[in-house]
């Protein structure tokens, strides 16, 4: 098995999971109805990052809400699937609309309907909060929970594997 710094160095698509990674995995609803969703803002700017880094950033959930589609544009996702069930179907549709290999492709998930994404992808994901099961499929599991630097964690991890978070980071120590 490559090392997990061999598996991220190639990544050109990076597709997280919203509810569980880029939260998590609580659902707050107002007495109206209204959903709500914490993001952090650590991870928002990891995603930047990455971005920044060259990768596209796709966002697939199994749920639906504008909170998440105003997320993804604030942090300028390439690519949003809301309300998909059957989530294969999409990771192949992007790997046909980018011409990638699934070598190429990362996944980031939590849940059961997250496996059959975390077995073909090149480079998967999952966090501590996440069932055994699920973790299990994972290549790398983050040191932090969703919702709480998962992500941002995630980010950086690529990043390095591929030599570009400390130039990112550079301006910052200038």
């Amino acid at each position: 098995m490559p090392s997990v710094d061999t598996l991220a160095s190639t990544i050109q698509l990076a597709i997280f999971d919203v509810d569980g990674v880029m939260t998590d995995a609580s659902l707050l609803f107002t007495e109206t109805g209204a959903e709500l969703k914490i993001f952090n803002a650590l991870d928002g700017h990891g995603l930047k990052l990455l971005k920044a880094g060259g990768i596209r950033l796709a966002l697939l959930s199994g749920r639906t809400s504008t909170a998440v589609n105003q997320r993804a544009k604030d942090l300028g996702f390439d690519f949003v699937y809301q309300g998909i069930a059957d989530k294969l179907p999409v990771l192949y549709s992007l790997q046909a609309q980018l011409g990638l290999s699934l070598a190429d492709m990362s996944y980031m998930g939590d849940d059961v309907m997250d496996i059959p994404l975390l077995r073909r992808v090149g480079f998967a994901l999952s966090v501590p909060n996440a069932p055994a099961i699920v973790r299990e499929q994972a290549h790398y599991v983050t040191k932090t929970p969703g919702g709480h630097g998962a992500v941002r964690e995630a980010c950086e991890l690529i990043l390095n594997a591929q030599g570009k978070l400390e130039p990112l980071l550079a301006p910052y120590f200038s």
